[in-house]
């Protein structure tokens, strides 16, 4: 079983080639480590954290900087059950984070402070996807 916890070049270089100047949203589909897994000698390492507690630290560090580019959190839940798809991917969480464009990404995950905060995103992370979307209508039907 492949797992991911950041991008392939490939398709971070697909992410940039995007449209820049619109609203995007980012769907967020996270499994947590039973145990987070920090490199020796980090601040956090060997406080015996859950993956979970570490995504906790993790949105407590990052949080700040995502809401002075502009991001807010659309929607966030807790998985229950797979209805279409394999059954051996679940997930323990999921959200969408609406951004004003892609820039306002780019100056999130540019700035130093983000940049040592996301430590604790990748030692909670056993699984994870990263899906940029454009908003669409909300109400009404499927189609």
């Amino acid at each position: 079983m492949t797992y991911f916890i950041d991008p392939s070049p490939e398709n971070f270089a697909a992410f940039k080639d995007l449209p820049r100047d619109t609203p995007i949203h980012m769907l967020n589909l996270l499994r947590y480590r039973d145990l987070a897994e920090y490199p020796e000698g980090h601040e956090h390492a060997g406080k015996g954290w859950s993956g979970r507690e570490a995504y906790k630290e993790y949105g407590k560090t990052s949080g700040p900087i995502f809401q002075r580019v502009g991001g807010t959190i659309v929607w966030r839940g807790r998985f229950e059950t797979m209805v279409t798809g394999p059954d051996d991917k679940d997930w323990h969480d999921g959200f969408v984070a609406q951004y004003p464009n892609a820039g306002a990404f780019f100056a999130m995950i540019k700035d130093a402070e983000y940049q040592k905060a996301v430590m604790n995103r990748t030692a909670a992370l056993v699984d994870s996807r990263l899906m940029r979307f454009a908003p669409g209508e909300v109400g009404g039907g499927f189609g």
